[in-house]
């Protein structure tokens, strides 16, 4: 029992409250099982190699030398970019794509990301703006897209080209900084150092395109809340 009248705002308040809690318990009681299948394995798989990327370096230098930490969590992550695309692929191939499917893919993605930009600025070979840039963005876009689908607009911030073009270039980048060596005669520090540039280049370029984009929805919201703060 709540300890309001039911008549005034706070009882009508906790009245809806408990109504909401109810229908939510209703839907968890009545909804489909998790589904499970090869691309949301591969998905699975993703989050799980990300404590190996970062859990490497934490091992003792008596157990394996930096240089064997750099190649092991490169090529973890190398692993983890190579899923990415492949859950995607199979599950269109394959007609599984799902809701769960679709809300797990992209928090996986932002873990991985976020979990080696922090181990890279812990080893001091990538800069604080540009680990706050890139994790910043997928934090405002994340939050973003989940308001969209709120109120129905899911579809005007959907990923692009743009998007998918600074993924890319994320995903080349961060495994060249985890390495951090010569490869096949090139600087793997140098190179990563440049394209992690560019990656937070292409982050602020599509995070604003993507705020332009959600801009009319964004001021439509807005007057309405202001009107109706006006008729109060």
């Amino acid at each position: 029992m709540h300890p309001w009248p039911a008549n005034c705002p706070a009882g009508r308040a906790w009245v809806r409250k408990s109504a909401t809690i109810a229908e939510f318990v209703t839907a968890l009681s009545v909804s489909q099982p998790m589904p499970f299948n090869i691309p949301i394995l591969l998905t699975w798989l993703r989050v799980a190699m990300i404590p190996l990327v970062v859990g490497v370096y934490y091992l003792p230098e008596a157990w394996l030398p930096m240089h064997t930490k750099n190649i092991t969590a490169a090529s973890f992550f190398i692993i983890a970019a190579v899923t990415d695309w492949l859950d995607g692929f199979l599950a269109r191939r394959w007609n599984q794509t799902s809701a769960f499917g679709a809300f797990l893919d992209p928090v996986a993605d932002k873990l991985m990301v976020t979990a080696a930009l922090l181990s890279l600025l812990a080893l001091g070979r990538v800069a604080d703006l540009v680990a706050l840039v890139i994790i910043g963005r997928e934090i405002t876009i994340s939050a973003l897209r989940e308001w969209m689908a709120q109120i129905g607009a899911s579809k005007s911030v959907a990923v692009n080209f743009l998007g998918k073009l600074k993924t890319t270039v994320q995903m080349i980048a961060i495994p060249l900084l985890l390495y951090t060596d010569r490869l096949f005669g090139v600087d793997a520090q140098v190179l990563g150092t440049w394209m992690i540039y560019l990656a937070a280049v292409l982050t602020l370029w599509s995070m604003f395109y993507y705020m332009k984009l959600a801009w009319p929805q964004i001021r439509e919201r807005s007057g309405v809340l202001n009107e109706v703060r006006a008729q109060k």
